[in-house]
Protein backbone atom coordinates (compact mmCIF):
# COMPACT_ATOMS: atom_id res chain seq x y z
CA UNK A 1 0.00 0.00 0.00
CA UNK A 2 3.18 2.37 0.45
CA UNK A 3 3.56 2.18 -3.63
CA UNK A 4 -0.09 2.08 -4.04
CA UNK A 5 -0.03 5.76 -2.40
CA UNK A 6 2.14 6.65 -4.91
CA UNK A 7 0.35 5.77 -7.62
CA UNK A 8 -3.06 6.97 -6.46
CA UNK A 9 -1.16 10.51 -6.43
CA UNK A 10 0.02 10.75 -9.65
CA UNK A 11 -2.98 9.03 -11.32
CA UNK A 12 -5.60 11.32 -9.21
CA UNK A 13 -3.66 14.40 -10.56
CA UNK A 14 -3.94 13.41 -13.83
CA UNK A 15 -7.48 12.38 -13.24
CA UNK A 16 -8.47 16.09 -11.52
CA UNK A 17 -6.95 17.91 -14.79
CA UNK A 18 -8.59 15.95 -17.05
CA UNK A 19 -12.14 16.30 -15.43
CA UNK A 20 -12.42 18.70 -13.08
CA UNK A 21 -15.37 18.66 -10.33
CA UNK A 22 -18.48 18.08 -12.15
CA UNK A 23 -21.28 19.29 -10.09
CA UNK A 24 -23.87 16.65 -10.69
CA UNK A 25 -21.17 13.97 -9.28
CA UNK A 26 -21.34 12.84 -5.40
CA UNK A 27 -18.30 14.46 -3.61
CA UNK A 28 -16.32 13.30 -0.46
CA UNK A 29 -16.38 16.96 0.85
CA UNK A 30 -20.15 17.53 0.14
CA UNK A 31 -20.95 14.60 2.87
CA UNK A 32 -18.45 16.42 4.92
CA UNK A 33 -20.50 19.20 5.15
CA UNK A 34 -23.48 17.23 5.30
CA UNK A 35 -21.64 15.68 8.43
CA UNK A 36 -20.88 18.92 9.88
CA UNK A 37 -24.71 20.60 9.52
CA UNK A 38 -25.70 17.57 10.85
CA UNK A 39 -23.67 17.38 13.94
CA UNK A 40 -23.86 21.12 14.67
CA UNK A 41 -27.31 21.25 16.32
CA UNK A 42 -27.23 18.29 18.90
CA UNK A 43 -23.38 19.12 19.87
CA UNK A 44 -25.37 23.01 20.54
CA UNK A 45 -28.02 21.44 22.46
CA UNK A 46 -25.97 18.99 24.63
CA UNK A 47 -23.29 21.78 25.79
CA UNK A 48 -23.88 24.83 27.90
CA UNK A 49 -24.60 28.25 25.59
CA UNK A 50 -21.41 30.07 27.07
CA UNK A 51 -18.28 30.62 24.67
CA UNK A 52 -16.49 27.77 26.99
CA UNK A 53 -19.56 24.97 26.33
CA UNK A 54 -19.32 26.31 22.78
CA UNK A 55 -15.40 26.05 22.20
CA UNK A 56 -15.90 22.46 23.76
CA UNK A 57 -18.65 21.62 21.64
CA UNK A 58 -16.81 22.85 18.26
CA UNK A 59 -13.92 20.85 19.56
CA UNK A 60 -16.21 18.05 20.01
CA UNK A 61 -17.31 18.32 16.40
CA UNK A 62 -14.27 18.71 14.94
CA UNK A 63 -12.90 15.45 16.42
CA UNK A 64 -15.91 13.50 15.59
CA UNK A 65 -15.65 14.91 11.84
CA UNK A 66 -12.30 13.81 11.69
CA UNK A 67 -12.32 10.55 13.25
CA UNK A 68 -15.01 9.41 10.71
CA UNK A 69 -13.72 11.24 7.84
CA UNK A 70 -10.20 9.53 8.28
CA UNK A 71 -11.64 6.41 9.10
CA UNK A 72 -14.08 5.76 6.47
CA UNK A 73 -11.50 6.58 3.61
CA UNK A 74 -9.02 3.85 5.41
CA UNK A 75 -11.62 1.43 5.77
CA UNK A 76 -12.90 1.85 2.21
CA UNK A 77 -9.05 1.42 1.45
CA UNK A 78 -8.64 -1.70 3.32
CA UNK A 79 -12.42 -2.95 2.93
CA UNK A 80 -11.39 -3.27 -1.18
CA UNK A 81 -7.88 -3.94 -0.64
CA UNK A 82 -9.07 -7.40 0.89
CA UNK A 83 -11.24 -8.26 -2.76
CA UNK A 84 -8.35 -6.99 -4.75
CA UNK A 85 -5.20 -4.78 -4.93
CA UNK A 86 -6.45 -3.41 -8.25
CA UNK A 87 -9.85 -2.12 -6.81
CA UNK A 88 -8.27 -0.26 -4.16
CA UNK A 89 -5.37 1.63 -6.15
CA UNK A 90 -8.63 2.82 -8.11
CA UNK A 91 -10.69 3.29 -5.03
CA UNK A 92 -7.49 5.54 -3.97
CA UNK A 93 -7.24 7.12 -7.26
CA UNK A 94 -11.03 8.69 -7.52
CA UNK A 95 -10.15 9.60 -3.64
CA UNK A 96 -7.00 11.04 -4.61
CA UNK A 97 -8.66 13.17 -7.87
CA UNK A 98 -11.40 14.64 -5.39
CA UNK A 99 -9.34 15.96 -3.12
CA UNK A 100 -7.47 17.76 -5.69
CA UNK A 101 -8.97 21.13 -7.07
CA UNK A 102 -6.69 22.51 -9.91
CA UNK A 103 -9.23 22.49 -13.13
CA UNK A 104 -12.46 23.09 -11.28
CA UNK A 105 -10.54 26.48 -10.01
CA UNK A 106 -9.59 27.24 -13.32
CA UNK A 107 -12.92 26.42 -14.86
CA UNK A 108 -14.94 28.36 -11.85
CA UNK A 109 -12.65 31.25 -12.35
CA UNK A 110 -12.62 31.21 -15.99
CA UNK A 111 -16.45 31.91 -16.18
CA UNK A 112 -15.88 35.02 -14.16
CA UNK A 113 -13.71 36.17 -17.25
CA UNK A 114 -16.10 34.60 -19.45
CA UNK A 115 -18.76 37.23 -18.07
CA UNK A 116 -16.63 40.01 -18.04
CA UNK A 117 -15.14 39.49 -21.73
CA UNK A 118 -19.01 39.20 -22.67
CA UNK A 119 -19.73 43.03 -20.54
CA UNK A 120 -22.12 41.24 -18.31
CA UNK A 121 -21.14 42.46 -15.44
CA UNK A 122 -24.13 41.23 -13.23
CA UNK A 123 -23.43 37.62 -14.72
CA UNK A 124 -20.08 38.14 -13.35
CA UNK A 125 -20.65 38.77 -10.29
CA UNK A 126 -22.87 36.39 -9.78
CA UNK A 127 -19.98 33.95 -10.84
CA UNK A 128 -17.39 34.88 -8.71
CA UNK A 129 -19.85 34.94 -5.68
CA UNK A 130 -19.86 31.17 -6.15
CA UNK A 131 -15.95 31.29 -5.22
CA UNK A 132 -15.59 33.59 -2.86
CA UNK A 133 -17.10 34.44 0.43
CA UNK A 134 -17.41 38.52 0.56
CA UNK A 135 -20.11 40.15 -0.87
CA UNK A 136 -20.22 40.65 -4.35
CA UNK A 137 -23.50 42.72 -5.36
CA UNK A 138 -21.51 45.92 -5.57
CA UNK A 139 -18.20 44.97 -7.29
CA UNK A 140 -17.29 46.84 -10.31
CA UNK A 141 -15.00 44.87 -13.05
CA UNK A 142 -11.96 45.81 -11.54
CA UNK A 143 -13.28 44.33 -8.01
CA UNK A 144 -14.80 41.26 -9.48
CA UNK A 145 -11.62 40.79 -11.58
CA UNK A 146 -9.54 40.97 -8.19
CA UNK A 147 -12.04 38.83 -6.37
CA UNK A 148 -11.49 35.81 -8.62
CA UNK A 149 -7.30 36.63 -8.87
CA UNK A 150 -7.66 36.17 -4.87
CA UNK A 151 -9.08 32.71 -5.16
CA UNK A 152 -7.03 31.35 -7.58
CA UNK A 153 -3.81 32.58 -5.39
CA UNK A 154 -4.81 31.34 -2.19
CA UNK A 155 -6.49 28.10 -3.21
CA UNK A 156 -3.51 27.39 -5.11
CA UNK A 157 -2.22 26.28 -1.44
CA UNK A 158 -5.53 25.32 0.58
CA UNK A 159 -6.78 23.38 -2.76
CA UNK A 160 -3.72 22.01 -4.47
CA UNK A 161 -0.10 22.17 -2.85
CA UNK A 162 -2.00 20.92 0.40
CA UNK A 163 -3.62 18.41 -0.11
CA UNK A 164 -0.69 16.51 -2.63
CA UNK A 165 1.69 17.09 0.21
CA UNK A 166 -1.15 15.44 3.32
CA UNK A 167 -1.40 12.97 0.51
CA UNK A 168 2.54 12.56 -0.28
CA UNK A 169 2.60 11.77 3.65
CA UNK A 170 -0.61 9.30 4.03
CA UNK A 171 -2.36 8.27 1.46
CA UNK A 172 -5.83 9.12 0.36
CA UNK A 173 -7.09 8.71 4.23
CA UNK A 174 -4.68 11.39 5.05
CA UNK A 175 -6.04 13.62 1.95
CA UNK A 176 -9.64 13.43 3.17
CA UNK A 177 -8.96 13.93 6.85
CA UNK A 178 -6.93 17.27 5.48
CA UNK A 179 -9.98 18.73 3.36
CA UNK A 180 -12.44 17.94 6.32
CA UNK A 181 -10.19 20.31 8.14
CA UNK A 182 -10.16 22.42 5.36
CA UNK A 183 -14.02 22.07 5.09
CA UNK A 184 -14.58 22.78 8.71
CA UNK A 185 -13.29 26.17 8.59
CA UNK A 186 -14.67 27.21 6.06
CA UNK A 187 -18.23 26.37 7.53
CA UNK A 188 -17.61 27.03 10.92
CA UNK A 189 -14.34 28.86 11.42
CA UNK A 190 -15.77 32.63 10.94
CA UNK A 191 -15.44 35.09 13.80
CA UNK A 192 -19.08 36.39 13.29
CA UNK A 193 -21.59 36.05 16.23
CA UNK A 194 -22.52 32.52 15.92
CA UNK A 195 -19.11 31.13 15.01
CA UNK A 196 -16.54 33.06 16.95
CA UNK A 197 -16.51 30.19 19.79
CA UNK A 198 -17.93 27.26 18.38
CA UNK A 199 -15.40 27.37 14.96
CA UNK A 200 -12.25 28.60 17.45
CA UNK A 201 -10.86 24.96 17.36
CA UNK A 202 -11.83 24.40 14.01
CA UNK A 203 -10.25 27.00 12.53
CA UNK A 204 -6.92 27.12 14.45
CA UNK A 205 -6.63 23.24 13.81
CA UNK A 206 -6.59 24.96 9.78
CA UNK A 207 -4.03 27.00 10.37
CA UNK A 208 -1.40 24.16 11.91
CA UNK A 209 -2.42 21.71 8.95
CA UNK A 210 -1.45 24.55 6.11
CA UNK A 211 1.37 26.12 8.07
CA UNK A 212 3.97 24.32 6.13
CA UNK A 213 2.20 24.21 2.76
CA UNK A 214 1.21 27.36 2.67
CA UNK A 215 4.52 28.52 2.88
CA UNK A 216 5.65 26.04 0.69
CA UNK A 217 3.37 27.09 -1.85
CA UNK A 218 4.65 30.63 -2.10
CA UNK A 219 8.04 29.69 -2.89
CA UNK A 220 6.47 26.99 -5.79
CA UNK A 221 4.81 30.04 -6.97
CA UNK A 222 7.67 32.08 -7.61
CA UNK A 223 9.64 29.13 -8.94
CA UNK A 224 6.08 28.81 -11.42
CA UNK A 225 6.23 32.57 -12.04
CA UNK A 226 9.48 32.28 -13.29
CA UNK A 227 8.71 29.18 -15.44
CA UNK A 228 5.90 30.67 -17.25
CA UNK A 229 7.24 33.82 -17.95
CA UNK A 230 6.50 35.99 -15.40
CA UNK A 231 7.94 38.45 -12.69
CA UNK A 232 9.80 35.32 -10.71
CA UNK A 233 11.78 37.99 -8.86
CA UNK A 234 8.96 40.70 -8.11
CA UNK A 235 6.85 37.40 -6.61
CA UNK A 236 9.68 36.16 -4.65
CA UNK A 237 10.24 40.01 -2.89
CA UNK A 238 6.29 40.83 -2.69
CA UNK A 239 5.89 37.22 -1.00
CA UNK A 240 8.77 38.36 1.78
CA UNK A 241 8.06 41.84 2.18
CA UNK A 242 4.00 41.18 2.64
CA UNK A 243 3.77 37.42 3.52
CA UNK A 244 2.31 38.33 6.97
CA UNK A 245 0.28 40.59 5.98
CA UNK A 246 -3.18 39.09 6.83
CA UNK A 247 -5.60 37.78 9.85
CA UNK A 248 -4.51 34.43 8.85
CA UNK A 249 -1.34 33.45 9.05
CA UNK A 250 -1.28 31.16 5.93
CA UNK A 251 -3.35 33.26 3.61
CA UNK A 252 -1.16 35.95 2.46
CA UNK A 253 1.36 33.77 1.36
CA UNK A 254 0.37 32.69 -2.37
CA UNK A 255 -2.28 35.89 -2.74
CA UNK A 256 1.41 38.24 -2.31
CA UNK A 257 3.22 35.73 -4.06
CA UNK A 258 0.68 35.97 -7.14
CA UNK A 259 0.43 39.79 -6.68
CA UNK A 260 4.16 40.16 -7.48
CA UNK A 261 4.40 37.61 -9.94
CA UNK A 262 1.28 39.85 -12.17
CA UNK A 263 2.83 43.41 -10.86
CA UNK A 264 -0.89 43.85 -9.05
CA UNK A 265 -2.61 44.92 -5.75
CA UNK A 266 -4.19 42.78 -4.71
CA UNK A 267 -6.41 42.15 -0.97
CA UNK A 268 -7.29 45.33 0.65
CA UNK A 269 -10.88 46.44 2.16
CA UNK A 270 -13.86 43.83 1.80
CA UNK A 271 -17.34 43.38 2.64
CA UNK A 272 -18.61 40.10 4.08
CA UNK A 273 -22.07 40.06 5.29
CA UNK A 274 -22.58 43.25 4.70
CA UNK A 275 -19.86 44.13 7.32
CA UNK A 276 -16.79 46.27 5.91
CA UNK A 277 -13.54 44.50 7.01
CA UNK A 278 -10.29 46.29 7.01
CA UNK A 279 -7.67 44.31 5.27
CA UNK A 280 -4.18 45.75 4.21
CA UNK A 281 -3.29 45.46 0.36
CA UNK A 282 -0.95 42.85 -0.88
CA UNK A 283 1.64 43.77 -3.95
CA UNK A 284 2.16 47.61 -5.47
CA UNK A 285 -0.40 48.85 -7.97
CA UNK A 286 2.34 48.64 -10.91
CA UNK A 287 -1.09 48.77 -13.60
CA UNK A 288 -4.56 48.01 -13.26
CA UNK A 289 -6.10 44.68 -12.91
CA UNK A 290 -8.02 43.50 -15.94
CA UNK A 291 -9.90 40.68 -16.56
CA UNK A 292 -7.04 38.79 -18.69
CA UNK A 293 -5.22 38.47 -15.06
CA UNK A 294 -7.75 35.63 -14.54
CA UNK A 295 -6.44 33.70 -17.25
CA UNK A 296 -2.69 34.54 -16.28
CA UNK A 297 -3.60 33.44 -12.55
CA UNK A 298 -4.99 30.31 -13.62
CA UNK A 299 -1.06 29.87 -15.98
CA UNK A 300 -0.09 30.52 -12.55
CA UNK A 301 -1.93 28.31 -10.46
CA UNK A 302 -1.02 25.46 -13.00
CA UNK A 303 2.76 25.68 -12.99
CA UNK A 304 2.68 25.62 -9.53
CA UNK A 305 0.38 22.56 -9.35
CA UNK A 306 3.49 20.73 -11.34
CA UNK A 307 6.18 21.63 -9.19
CA UNK A 308 3.87 21.00 -6.03
CA UNK A 309 3.28 16.70 -7.60
CA UNK A 310 6.95 16.86 -8.42
CA UNK A 311 7.36 17.35 -4.54
CA UNK A 312 4.67 15.54 -3.85
CA UNK A 313 6.53 12.67 -5.34
CA UNK A 314 9.67 13.14 -3.98
CA UNK A 315 8.31 13.01 -0.81
CA UNK A 316 6.48 9.61 -1.18
CA UNK A 317 9.86 7.86 -2.57
CA UNK A 318 11.35 9.29 0.38
CA UNK A 319 9.19 7.58 2.33
CA UNK A 320 9.33 4.69 0.38
CA UNK A 321 13.13 4.41 0.91
CA UNK A 322 12.88 4.96 4.89
CA UNK A 323 9.96 2.01 4.35
CA UNK A 324 12.85 -0.17 2.81
CA UNK A 325 16.27 0.77 4.57
CA UNK A 326 16.54 0.91 8.46
CA UNK A 327 16.35 4.69 9.74
CA UNK A 328 19.37 3.93 11.63
CA UNK A 329 21.55 2.87 8.64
Amino acid sequence: MITQHLAALVLGYVLDLILGDPHSWPHPVRWIGSLISSLEPPLRRLFPQTPHGENVAGAVLAILVLAISWGAAALLLLATAAVSPWLSLAVETVLCYQMLATKSLRDESMRVYDELAMGDLPGARKAVSMIVGRDTQALDEAGVTRAAVETVAENASDGVIAPLLWMAVGGAPLGVFYKAVNTMDSMIGYKNDRYRHFGTFAAHLDDVCNYLPARLAGILMCAGAWLTGFDGAGAWRILRRDHAKHASPNSAYTEATCAGALGLQLAGDSFYFGKLVHKPTLGDPIRPIEPADIARANRLLYSTSALGLLVAVAIRLLIIHCGEVPLWL
